[in-house]
């Protein structure tokens, strides 16, 4: 009896997960974040495709995007925080998933008739087609940043509730999905793609977002009525109070001029009352320009805003596996089944690193694991400096980066051996980055001869035990701004966050064109060291004005930081 009741209790347990909001939420973010790898894989290589093999469209594209979200982050940010999480979610995800869709369908389209498309009015509906598949696809991004910030940053933390711990579980489990999806989705996509062509690609995808919009929204609509406190935004009461006090004032305002103008009827008071029209218009007008000026402005005025800039920071560099380090490699000797062998001890390492922020954090706290995080991180870049200085390194400051770019432009042969990349080949590399695709990059005919592998060896072995503290400090600043911004602020604060992200990635996009060439490729690990460097001083920075002296006693209490919460302006 006591065993049939066990296996009872058990039963239950286990069908109690099954159901919960937790467990609903992590299958709707594997379903959203599969599509997204899919897409984001898929797009590089279509955009690849229909412009005869060569980067450009792609390499628009990831510019398109990266400003994009630069520019909107914020906008995106205040947008959910003003309206209500369920509306917020489910627009997000028909946005999203319609524009895949309708991306696709197009797509298909050009795939099969793009030697028709070409002939009409010399190529020009062609070209439009182009810039409707980035357009589409751009929309699709920033409804997937909307997504992202909605679930992510909002949804997860109101689930968790009060349990620190819980929530820190929550966002590992997140990460790891983020990690197992980024390397099984896009080897299922790519081998649809070679078994089957490009046509059948789009179809896939596309075929895949309808069914997967359809389950996200049901997973969605049940998360939402599981947990009653997301019908809840706080700070919601506060904004309509402060609204109804200045409504209150305007039209005593307006009752006051009234009775001052009484006396000058016709056409003044007819201008007068025109007036605050024009000047609503106006005032709607410029809302998004100060919607992205208060954001940046409420950014800065976080109490977390250092461990922001110090994740931001994180982005200016070269150390990843990007098809920036990726192209550098094929140039050092290493072939692509090497590179996928390093490029999953890349992933497991970046699972070593969740699983150990949720260890960190229980014996250490919260701050204290961004700190060690931080140190770990740094140890193990210092194999990427010494990489530069090591026999085969490539390391030659004497050639000019801009020389073969400007041989290439003039039309004069290059002087780079046949097995080599040109400068131009590797600023197209630079490029694709910034679409996160890292197999686009055929492997070439001839091997280059390279003398020792000692420093490529180097580098790969600092990147990939790098990844350990990466995810824990990346992990360590998303709980801090989980906790400590305001819910009403949530949405804006997460959305400039990832411009700033952005902003430095583009900078490190700026850099790889500066100096394309392999032979500086050291400098730029040296630089990318320096910027993760001053990453890591900027959150010591804040963690030690957090805790001070205690900062460096591992096992003492921690206590949660306070919010900056806004007070509101006084109305006589």
């Amino acid at each position: 009896m006591e065993s049939c009741a066990s296996k009872k209790s058990c039963c239950e347990s286990i069908r109690d997960f099954f159901t919960s909001s937790k467990f609903l939420i992590y299958l709707g973010h594997a379903l959203s974040t599969w599509g997204d790898r899919m897409w984001n894989f898929a797009v590089a290589v279509f955009l690849v495709e229909l412009y005869g093999n060569s980067l450009l469209l792609t390499a628009v594209y990831g510019l398109v995007v990266a400003g994009s979200v630069l520019l909107l982050g914020a906008i995106i940010g205040d947008w959910v925080d003003k309206n209500p999480r369920l509306k917020v979610a489910q627009t997000s995800l028909i946005v999203q998933n319609s524009s895949v869709i309708l991306c696709g369908i197009l797509l298909m389209v050009v795939f099969q008739f793009k030697e028709h498309l070409q002939q009409f009015y010399n190529g020009w509906l062609l070209t439009v087609c182009y810039i409707m598949v980035i357009t589409i696809a751009n929309i699709a991004n920033l409804a997937s940043t909307a997504m992202s910030i909605t679930i992510q940053r909002d949804w997860v933390v109101v689930v968790a509730g009060d349990d620190r711990s819980k929530l820190a579980d929550m966002n590992a489990t997140v990460r790891i999905i983020d990690q197992l999806t980024n390397i099984l989705a896009p080897m299922l996509v790519g081998q649809i793609m070679a078994f089957g062509s490009h046509f059948v690609g789009c179809g896939f995808i596309s075929g895949w977002n309808l069914c997967s919009m359809c389950l996200e929204y049901y997973l969605l609509w049940k998360v939402y009525q599981k947990t009653p406190a997301l019908a809840i935004k706080a700070g919601q009461k506060e904004e309509d109070q402060e609204l109804k006090h200045l409504n209150v004032q305007q039209e005593a305002e307006n009752g006051l001029k009234l009775l001052d103008g009484s006396q000058s009827m016709g056409n003044s008071v007819v201008a007068q009352a025109d007036a605050p029209k024009k000047e609503g218009f106006c005032y709607q007008i410029s809302e998004p320009f100060r919607t992205f000026r208060d954001g940046w402005v409420a950014y800065y005025n976080q109490s977390i805003f250092f461990a922001g800039m110090a994740l931001a920071f994180l982005y200016m560099t070269v150390l990843g596996f990007d098809c920036i380090t990726t192209g550098y490699a094929y140039t050092q000797g290493l072939n692509g089944s090497i590179l996928s062998l390093l490029m999953g001890a890349s992933a497991i390492s970046g699972i070593f690193g969740t699983v150990g922020f949720t260890w960190l954090r229980k014996r250490c706290g919260l701050i204290r694991t961004g700190f060690i995080s931080g140190i770990a991180q740094l140890s193990c870049l210092l194999l990427c400096v010494a990489s530069v200085f090591a026999p085969g390194s490539p390391l030659d400051l004497t050639v000019s980066p801009f020389q073969e770019m400007i041989r290439h432009l003039m039309g004069e042969p290059s002087t780079l051996p046949e097995a080599g990349p040109t400068p131009v080949s590797t600023l197209s590399t630079a490029m694709q980055s910034l679409v996160n695709s890292s197999t686009l990059v055929q492997e070439m005919e001839q091997e280059p001869q390279v003398e020792s592998y000692l420093s490529v060896s180097l580098l790969f072995a600092g990147v990939i035990a790098a990844r350990v503290g990466l995810w824990s400090f990346d992990l360590t600043v998303t709980q801090l701004i989980q906790e400590n911004v305001i819910e009403s602020e949530r949405g804006i604060i997460n959305g400039v966050q990832n411009s700033m992200n952005y902003l430095l990635d583009l900078l490190h996009f700026i850099m790889v064109i500066l100096a394309p060439n392999p032979e500086a490729f050291g400098l730029l690990v040296i630089i990318s060291f320096a910027f993760v460097a001053m990453g890591h001083a900027m959150y010591f920075k804040f963690a030690y004005k957090s805790l001070r002296s205690r900062l460096f006693l591992c096992c003492s209490p921690e206590q949660k930081m306070e919010a900056r919460v806004p007070s509101l302006p006084s109305v006589v």
